[in-house]
């Protein structure tokens, strides 16, 4: 330690045994950020702190003057775990950021438009559990079709994002809203499987809606299937379509099928973390998902998106353990 430190400590260790006022206190306060700035040890400070008080002090006993060599022992370890620590801390702090930056990235990149459509009203909500969302959604739409893409990735974080900008690149290659969904899904199936990790697994759920027809033709990779609600009849049914995940393997043949919607119908398309909620007490059931969707099927596709998020939410004790991504078509 330098010698001006020294000295200036001393002083303020001598003014403080004669009077112990906060003034001192402050002092000392003061003089500690200096020893930060200049990178002094914890047993180099109990060291000087030894000594100043042999001079401030001849006749001190000399059993508290050996219990500060204890003492300078103990930091000597203690310093190091610290540094350690405020090392780790760094780090994470550091890898926070990077978090952060990647998954704003993400948003910016696979960022998608709702589309307004006559006679068709759509909702869409997609909340990650985590900093990076394994959950996408992707629109292409024209002047009477609209195409909506939602994926999960059954993995998360950076990985997870980096299968997402495959499937983004995927849909921007599409010609428009009127492909084909099985020819959507045989695109993006040959892209995954030629640039995508084995370890990593993707379902996908791709669908078109013609205004014209009010036609729902869709197909699937394994992913949930949708739930149609007949306004009707007050009842809800599963869109079935038979299909492998994403880069299985390069040919796969997958179904397409289509269903007419009439005014008051909607269809739900969503991922696993809507189908596979946990409360405390298990699994929420699918009637009980289905129940609160229903109760709501007055209301505008947004607000029915939001409301179900929320009331799962809630369910949840506010902690989503899965990505949350809810796309409401609903037939105005």
């Amino acid at each position: 330690m330098p010698q001006e430190f020294k000295k200036e400590y001393k002083k303020i260790l001598e003014q403080y045994t004669l009077r112990q006022t906060e003034h001192n206190l402050y002092e000392g306060q003061n003089f500690s950020k200096q020893l930060i700035q200049k990178n002094i040890s914890p047993e180099e400070v109990i060291s000087i702190h030894k000594a100043s008080l042999e001079e401030i002090i001849p006749d001190l006993p000399a059993n508290v003057l050996h219990s500060f060599d204890l003492l300078i022992e103990v930091m000597v370890r203690y310093g190091l775990a610290l540094k350690e620590h405020q090392a780790l801390i760094q780090k994470q702090q550091n890898f926070k950021m990077e978090m952060e930056l990647a998954s704003n990235v993400q948003q910016t990149l696979l960022k998608t438009k709702v589309p307004e459509m006559q006679g068709l009203d759509i909702g869409m909500i997609s909340v990650p559990a985590k900093e990076m969302n394994g959950d996408y959604t992707h629109f292409l739409h024209d002047e009477k079709t609209v195409g909506i893409a939602v994926a999960d990735v059954i993995g998360k974080g950076i990985p997870a994002a980096l299968c997402m900008s495959m499937i983004k690149y995927g849909m921007d290659s599409l010609d428009g809203a009127e492909t084909d969904p099985i020819m959507v899904l045989d695109v993006i199936n040959r892209i995954v499987e030629k640039s995508v990790s084995d370890s990593m697994f993707i379902s996908m759920f791709y669908g078109t809606y013609d205004t014209l027809k009010s036609e729902f033709t869709y197909a699937s990779a394994g992913h949930e299937p949708p739930l149609f609600y007949c306004a009707k009849s007050s009842s809800f049914a599963e869109l079935q379509a038979k299909g492998l995940l994403l880069g299985v393997i390069a040919n796969v043949e997958y179904e397409q099928h289509s269903i007419v919607l009439d005014k008051g119908d909607f269809i739900v398309m969503m991922t696993d973390g809507v189908t596979e909620c946990r409360s405390k007490d298990g699994f929420i059931e699918p009637q009980a998902v289905m129940d609160i969707i229903e109760s709501v099927r007055d209301q505008s596709a947004q607000e029915m998106v939001e409301f179900v998020f929320h009331r799962l939410e809630e369910l949840q004790e506010f902690e989503l353990r899965d990505d949350f991504t809810l796309v409401i078509f609903k037939k105005v």
